[in-house]
């Protein structure tokens, strides 16, 4: 079975692979310098209570966009597992070419995104990720990457609203009744909620009219389903799409791995 493990700036998800299906998956907040141990504890007893035990374990796969979380991470396989990881990078055969200007600095999370997408509908794609950025990962219709737009994410929107007016509180992040709110809350969930679908729509179609061609858009993250239902610019949802990039990634490189 495969661990394939997607180290975000928020979260790192666990999941297990048997080749046909999810097995199960855990999520922890991401501590950059939690060790190896620490996580041991933590996943092998969630592990069990799935059924599922170390030995099970004969591969895994590492999308990691915290470089100082990726050691523990890779001796958490080593050590606890016995594999070595297969870590995601730009030389690794991903059946696409990479045609941005430094393919090296392309996050590990975007290229697994684009890789499932290109596998699962038509080119060519925008994948939007809600995660701690908003992130829009273009594949053309050659289907190679060819980059993308980073916005701040919701939260952290939020986060920056909050702290820079003294007068407005912390909000949850929701869709609003209506767009024009008769009190602060109301007000400000209006802002980020529209915001967000005005910048969702805006890059989208923008993103058609410098590729002059129909762009299928997929949504994956977090919130990829409260902002699916507030427009039509989103096509597909798609919530597990970067682990299964992660698996696609894996069935194509394990031989190298090995």
């Amino acid at each position: 079975m495969l661990l394939a493990i997607d180290a975000g700036n928020t979260n790192v998800v666990f999941a297990v692979w048997d080749g046909a299906a999810w097995r199960g998956r855990w999520r922890i907040a991401t501590v950059p310098d939690r060790t190896a141990d620490e996580y041991a504890v933590w996943l092998v007893q969630l592990m069990a209570w799935d059924g599922l035990v170390p030995a099970d374990i004969d591969a895994a796969a590492i999308a990691c966009v915290v470089p100082n979380a990726l050691y523990n991470l890779r001796r958490l396989c080593r050590d606890r597992f016995g594999v070595e990881a297969m870590v995601t990078r730009s030389d690794l055969d991903w059946g696409f070419a990479i045609r941005t200007d430094n393919p090296r600095e392309v996050g590990a999370d975007r290229l697994v995104n684009a890789l499932a997408a290109r596998v699962r509908y038509p080119c060519p794609l925008a994948v939007i990720d809600f995660g701690t950025a908003t992130t829009f990962d273009v594949v053309d219709a050659a289907g190679d990457y060819i980059g993308g737009v980073i916005a701040p994410g919701i939260n952290l929107s939020l986060d920056a609203l909050h702290r820079a007016a003294a007068a407005l509180p912390r909000i949850s992040i929701g869709r609003p009744q209506a767009v024009v709110g008769r009190s602060t809350v109301p007000a400000m969930q209006s802002g980020v909620y529209w915001g967000y679908v005005g910048l969702i729509e805006g890059i989208a179609r923008r993103i058609e009219a410098e590729l002059d061609q129909k762009v299928t858009v997929i949504a994956t993250g977090g919130l990829a389903p409260l902002f699916m239902d507030g427009t039509t610019a989103i096509h597909h949802l798609d919530p597990d799409l970067t682990l299964d990039g992660l698996v696609l990634l894996a069935e194509r490189n394990m031989k190298a791995t090995a």
